[in-house]
C-alpha cells in the first residue's frame, strides 16, 4: 500500500470518527435537551456524581451532545488520521 493510499485511509478513518461521534454520543443519552432519563448517560452521570470520578468525561460528552463538535475537530481529525496513516508503515 502506497503512502497516498495510507494517508487517504487515515483521513477517511478520521472523518468517519468525527461524523459518527455525535451519533454515538446521542445514542448514549447525551442529547441537545440534556441527559436523557434512564439512559446510559444518566447512569454515567449518577456514578460520576457519587464517586467524583469521571465528571470531566461526562461533562465533555454532555457538551458534545448539546452543541456537537467544533469545526476545528472536523478539520483536525482527518488531518491527524492522514499523518498517522502515512507514518504507519514506519513503525510497523
Amino acid at each position: 500500500m502506497g503512502v497516498k493510499t495510507r494517508a487517504a485511509v487515515g483521513a477517511g478513518v478520521g472523518l468517519a470518527t468525527v461524523v459518527a461521534a455525535p451519533v454515538v454520543v446521542g445514542a448514549l443519552g447525551f442529547t441537545a435537551a440534556g441527559i436523557a432519563a434512564g439512559s446510559m448517560g444518566a447512569g454515567m452521570m449518577s456514578a460520576a456524581a457519587t464517586t467524583g470520578v469521571g465528571m470531566a468525561a461526562v461533562g465533555t460528552l454532555q457538551s458534545v451532545g448539546a452543541a456537537g463538535l467544533s469545526a476545528a475537530t472536523y478539520i483536525a481529525a482527518p488531518a491527524v488520521g492522514s499523518v498517522v496513516g502515512m507514518l504507519a508503515r514506519r513503525f510497523k
